[in-house]
């Protein structure tokens, strides 16, 4: 399928030059003319250098600087058949007609694909745009459409109103398809949300929490939402979770369609994203980074403002616990040496697309939180993003200008760059280890590294603003003290009578914590004591920092055990979560090396503890919504315990712990297969395939996987849930490694190069290896790629997190099979909660 265009570009000339160089990706371009101020157009050849999607025309004479001129271009292309650019897709309604329609993904560098353009942030412009269409279609772009007429082809034409603001390409945005609308008004903005018709019934959720938000954030940022419309749309076939064009965000179905009789899950999902792109608009479509290396101003804002805002707006949906589980993952992350500083330089296409990551998007949330808890005051931090916003409305920013207006609102005044710019410019984050001696306590900041790197990176310094709780005054708020650790060590005093401290009040700061032996021992016998002497948040935070510190080699797995002994008292689901996650990931570990024995007595020692938790049936649902999702996955053990989903190719995180159906006959696996194809109800749809792709019967692998690749029944932009659901399990994940390995050209056809979805899949079937034989196999498959993929970063991740699970074991195995052996022998001890 093919498309035609005309761009009229109108532009004004900064400084003298005999030639315009601007992005084409893809185009056949027909006619060129090229017009100075009121002079006659002129026809002009335009050259094209396809490595770098650029094209140009060149004069005989310079253009003189003020000059003003418009270059129209004539061109056709092909509709994209990946999920970029100006791309096609289908879907088959409930009769089994199938509907073709079109829409756009353009960020980061497709927009060149679509129309000829200066295809870089930096390049602000207005867009007035028209599209021709058949008369059995609508038409949707970031602004309202003023007029429709019939052209002498039969082709009728939309025309909408020029943007009022001055955009970034990557935010343009049209759809040419067949969807029904709901719609409301909120201060003067008209919000509606698209459907295909059929699922028109599951777009109320949606408009009330984008109504909600929408008015939410113009009362927070003091500035309103600038266009007249506000439009979202669920796409049938889509690749991200969700994109912010200003004016017409497009969407997963699954990110914003749910039923009314949805659980409180599915709507957590449908806000959060809504949420996050709701903020962008502001941050990101407003005030836009100027550069790619700086992404995080958009995506880190984004999506500390998607928790924030939930908070505020929706407290029953508990973004807290999910905020606070996904600044665990970022750190198991950034702990890697193959991770990179929130802010860093990108230069080739595969880069910018790398930095869709989770260091741009959730550790700049995380140090964003971790900022506004050390500011004095509950409105400063507020102050200096209004001052941000208002400073640079309409233009492009880098790091700087950001902590330069939160420096000048600070009250005391407070150099924010000074501290900020050492969490942005390094990689990774520090450990910050305690020792007491009587009333005088010294914190002491390194690197915290799991892969021992060489001296010139060790020697990384942190602003940190160490908080602290003790015995004396441990939960409220106001107990939380603040120290600022600037250097490489530095003490503070406490009180003789303290019996123990806990750092990092509630975890809003981005670093662990080492205790020591006595300061570990201190916590743990507390906890023993009483559970409610921490706050929730801070459990959780012992068991993730514990975990960290085993698998550095810091800590005996035994200590991990001692600690995990209090959560047989634990009622909170954020503690249970990550002590389940951390175990099961273990657990598959110990399960793909086939180490049975220790499979079974992890399996017995996680439903030892936390069964009956898990099973108790207290619980109001609709009043929780943590421990209805805690409900909602006891350890699966054909299963797999606490498993973090993250929707596949959606940068947003949404946590969920699930049970898998048992391993079913063929003939089940057909009958859940055939009420897949039938559903229509999105969520409903996703627990099946998850159902589906959990199979162990080798032949159903294969199948499911191959019809992931197809795109035919189901949709491609499923293929990286499919391969990491077949991953974890013990008869796929071999599957799953062959089929990445065979399949490889065709993913990176659908899905780019160094893209979210290839950094997904990359992790899914490689992070449960921990043999040399498999760590040679990665290394010559992915060297073997070169241009095709070879120097991704994800590959530096995978290598190096497969010999940390290759270390892990070398140091545990026997030291994990004397601890569970001795715990399963003791059955009363353990229920005692005794120390092991």
């Amino acid at each position: 399928m093919t498309f035609t265009g005309i761009a009229v570009i109108n532009m004004s000339v900064l400084h003298k030059t005999n030639r315009i160089v601007l992005h084409g990706a893809n185009l056949n371009i027909s006619k060129a003319t090229f017009k100075i101020g009121d002079g006659q157009a002129r026809n002009v050849t335009v050259l094209e250098y396809k490595p770098k999607q650029q094209i140009a025309v060149k004069f005989t004479e310079d253009l003189k600087a003020d000059q003003f001129c418009v270059l129209t271009l004539t061109y056709s292309a092909n509709l994209s058949s990946t999920y970029d650019g100006f791309y096609s897709s289908s879907y088959t309604d409930k009769s089994g007609k199938k509907h073709i329609l079109a829409a756009t993904q353009f960020e980061p560098l497709s927009a060149r694909k679509a129309f000829p353009c200066f295809d870089e942030p930096a390049f602000k412009a207005t867009f007035l745009i028209k599209i021709n269409r058949k008369e059995n279609y609508t038409t949707l772009s970031n602004m309202p459409q003023t007029q429709s007429r019939l052209l002498p082809s039969g082709l009728f034409q939309d025309e909408f109103e020029r943007t009022s603001v001055n955009m970034s390409t990557y935010l343009v945005a049209f759809v040419v398809a067949n969807f029904s609308p709901v719609n409301t008004s909120v201060s003067g903005t008209l919000v509606s949300v698209y459907s295909v018709p059929e699922k028109k019934e599951h777009t109320e959720y949606a408009l009330e929490a984008a109504s909600k938000l929408l008015e939410f954030y113009n009362t927070f940022f003091e500035i309103n939402y600038p266009l007249k419309k506000l439009d979202l749309v669920a796409i049938p076939d889509f690749l991200a979770g969700a994109m912010e064009n200003w004016g017409l965000i497009t969407f997963r179905e699954t990110t914003l369609l749910v039923g009314t009789d949805s659980s409180p899950l599915e709507k957590q999902v449908v806000a959060s994203v809504v949420a996050h792109e709701l903020a962008h608009q502001w941050f990101g479509n407003l005030v836009t980074m100027r550069w790619w290396n700086d992404l995080w101003l958009n995506e880190g804002f984004a999506t500390y403002m998607q928790y924030f805002s939930l908070q505020k707006v929706f407290p029953e949906l508990q973004a807290e616990n999910l905020f606070l589980s996904v600044r665990f993952r970022v750190m198991d992350k950034d702990a890697l040496n193959s991770s990179h500083p929130v802010s860093t330089a990108v230069v080739t296409p595969e880069q910018v697309e790398e930095m869709f990551d989770s260091v741009s998007y959730e550790k700049g949330a995380s140090i964003l939180l971790m900022l506004n808890a050390s500011l004095p005051g509950e409105q400063q931090f507020r102050k200096g993003i209004i001052q941000y916003l208002t400073q640079f409305k309409g233009s492009n920013t880098e790091t700087n200008n950001l902590w330069d207006s939160l420096t000048q609102v600070s009250n005391p005044h407070q150099n924010v760059s000074e501290m900020m710019s050492s969490w942005t410019s390094q990689k990774g984050f520090p450990l910050v280890t305690v020792s007491r001696k009587g009333d005088e306590v010294t914190l002491t900041q390194e690197h915290f590294l799991l892969t021992p790197a060489d001296a010139s990176h060790t020697s990384s310094l942190w602003d940190v603003p160490v908080t602290y709780v003790n015995d004396s005054c441990s939960v409220a708020p106001e107990c939380r003290q603040i120290f600022f650790l600037k250097s490489k060590s530095a003490t503070l005093k406490v009180p003789e009578s303290v019996k123990w401290l806990k750092l990092n009040y509630q975890n809003t700061g981005y670093y662990i914590v080492d205790y020591g032996d006595e300061g570990w021992t201190a916590l743990i016998n507390a906890l023993s004591a009483n559970v409610s002497i921490l706050t929730h948040e801070d459990r959780a935070s012992l068991i993730h920092n514990m975990f960290a510190l085993s698998r550095q080699g810091r800590v005996s797995f035994e200590r991990v055990l001692g600690l995990l002994n209090y959560t047989s008292k634990e009622s909170e689901t954020a503690p249970v979560t990550e002590a389940l996650l951390q175990l099961s990931n273990i657990y598959r570990l110990l399960e793909k090396r086939q180490e049975f024995d220790l499979v079974s007595c992890v399996k017995k020692y996680i439903l030892d503890h936390f069964g009956a938790l898990m099973d108790n049936q207290t619980w109001d649902e609709e009043k929780s919504l943590s421990k209805q999702e805690l409900r909602s996955g006891p350890p699966e053990y054909g299963l797999q315990a606490g498993e973090r989903n993250v929707h596949p190719v959606s940068h947003r995180p949404v946590q969920a712990i699930r049970v898998k159906p048992d391993p079913a006959s063929r003939a089940d696996w057909s009958i859940l297969y055939d009420k897949y194809k039938q559903s229509t109800v999105d969520a409903e749809k996703r627990n099946m395939l998850l159902g589906l792709a959990s199979t162990q019967d080798t032949q159903l692998v294969a199948k499911i996987l191959n019809e992931g690749l197809k795109g035919d029944v189901i949709q491609t932009q499923e293929l990286p849930l499919i391969i990491s659901t077949v991953s974890r399990g013990f008869t796929g994940y071999l599957f799953a490694w062959d089929f990445v390995q065979v399949n490889w050209d065709r993913l990176i056809e659908k899905f780019l190069v160094g893209s979210f979805a290839i950094q997904t899949i990359i992790k899914s079937v490689t992070s449960q290896f921990s043999t040399q034989a498999h760590l040679d196999q990665v290394k010559a498959f992915f060297s073997g790629l070169k241009e095709r993929g070879s120097q991704m970063r994800s590959v530096q991740e995978a290598l190096e997190t497969i010999r940390l699970n290759q270390r892990w074991m070398e140091r545990n195995l026997p030291t994990l099979r004397e601890s569970l052996t001795k715990i399963q022998s003791q059955p009363e001890k353990q229920a005692s909660g005794m120390s092991h």
